[in-house]
């Protein structure tokens, strides 16, 4: 009896501090770029969750069936051409969507943004296709949400007057369209930042523009420019905006952040609004990461606004560590079924030289306090002479947790989810 009760007391604690499931992302046959499979994205399928689709650079599409323990990839094309950044979203009707930037005949970014869509999650995305006005300026950086109400698409982007210019009359602005006909069909792009940025590409740069729909119907986008967070809002689905936009918090030695190891990385930030019925619902969340604590500590922080923008908080350290070690490239979201946060970045806190992990972080009570969770099952070791990417990812819905990332290990590119659980985080904790 002694024997068994010992050998249940090892098997509960190996169960209970064991490492979140990851799994590889097959490459697609046809993928032809060389640094294939980083900047993902992923998404569930709200209406079932054992559907998930996501992208990766250049033109790489996955789907699986069964919650992600399997999937299935192709690369995918357009009369547009595909040249990376890609958003993935699901609507309510189920259909699939797939955003990207332009490349027309070799010319990279002049096209507008690309809007694909397919009925079936296989990924048949020829057959429906849209993009934004194109002019001669230069488009990039999109991210797009869906208003769950009524599956109007909302994106936004930076458009450069000339990318990587130093001219001081070329400008970069935050730009906004709208879809109401499933991606086909879109709005003249309108510029919400009423202060320009210029355009090198750098901290003075306006980029990051994320959107995010409120309870009803508002929409909410934060971008970085000039060692700061900015912030604009349309309450009439992009007809009308603020006339200028309002600061949000400073983001101290700019959103370009140099990371050993790394080719190059970001704090651009993420905004996201609670749909949920909890006792948060309409507070609007920002995540970014800076180096407000010194070069060689980049942490990840949030603030959030309860009045719809008018007034925000003081920013809040979501890594929880004290090893004043590399904390960059996070994602946010919310579980839009209770309010639940929920963060993944990479992380060196208990690493040497530059060997990273992945972790993600929960907030239950509205970004008050946070958990830390360690879900890479080993760490990798990058190089910064390879191309690394400029974002992670994560989706999650009704407690079904899918971050995805790009892991760089000797040179070599692969890329990864967890299937994790919200009731499996509170088997394992990082206080």
């Amino acid at each position: 009896m002694k024997f068994f009760l010992t050998l249940c007391s090892l098997l509960f604690v190996f169960v209970s501090y064991s490492q979140y499931k990851n799994v590889t992302l097959p490459l697609p046959k046809k993928a032809k770029y060389r640094y294939s499979q980083v900047e993902p994205s992923i998404y569930i399928n709200p209406k079932n969750v054992n559907e998930i689709i996501a992208g990766s650079v250049l033109n790489d599409y996955y789907y699986s069936i069964d919650g992600g323990e399997s999937w299935k990839s192709k690369s995918i094309k357009s009369k547009w051409g595909v040249h990376g950044d890609p958003c993935m979203l699901i609507d309510t009707l189920q259909r699939y969507y797939y955003f990207h930037l332009s490349n027309i005949k070799g010319e990279r970014l002049i096209g507008g943004m690309i809007c694909q869509r397919s009925d079936k999650i296989e990924g048949k995305f020829r057959k429906y296709q849209g993009r934004t006005v194109a002019n001669s300026k230069f488009h990039d950086k999109e991210w797009a949400v869906v208003n769950t109400a009524n599956n109007h698409l909302y994106m936004t982007w930076t458009q450069f007057d000339a990318y990587a210019s130093e001219e001081l009359t070329d400008y970069s602005n935050i730009l906004f369209s709208k879809s109401t006909d499933g991606g086909l069909n879109w709005s003249d792009p309108t510029v919400i930042s009423a202060v320009p940025g210029d355009c090198k590409d750098n901290d003075k740069t306006a980029e990051g523009a994320v959107p995010a729909v409120g309870p009803n119907g508002e929409i909410y986008v934060c971008w970085s420019r000039d060692d700061s967070i900015w912030f604009n809002f349309s309450t009439d689905e992009g007809k009308t905006w603020l006339p200028k936009e309002r600061f949000v918090a400073t983001q101290p030695n700019g959103w370009v952040i140099k990371i050993p190891g790394i080719y190059r990385s970001n704090g651009l930030p993420v905004t996201t609004c609670d749909r949920s019925k909890s006792r948060f619902k309409g507070t609007v969340y920002v995540n970014w990461a800076d180096q407000r604590n010194g070069e060689d500590n980049t942490d990840i922080w949030l603030a959030k606004s309860t009045d719809g923008g008018k007034s925000w908080s003081k920013p809040k350290r979501v890594n929880n560590d004290d090893s004043k070690k590399h904390q960059f490239l996070t994602w946010m979201t919310i579980d839009q079924t209770n309010g639940y946060l929920y963060f993944v970045f990479y992380d060196r806190r208990e690493q040497a030289v530059n060997k990273t992990d992945v972790y993600l972080a929960r907030s239950t009570d509205g970004g008050e306090t946070f958990e830390n969770f360690k879900i890479s099952e080993s760490p990798f070791l990058p190089t910064d002479d390879v191309f690394f990417g400029d974002y992670t990812n994560i989706s999650v819905h009704s407690g079904v947790i899918r971050p995805i990332w790009t892991r760089l290990h000797k040179r070599k590119i692969t890329l990864h989810t967890a299937l994790i659980k919200d009731s499996d985080l509170n088997k394992k904790r990082t206080e």
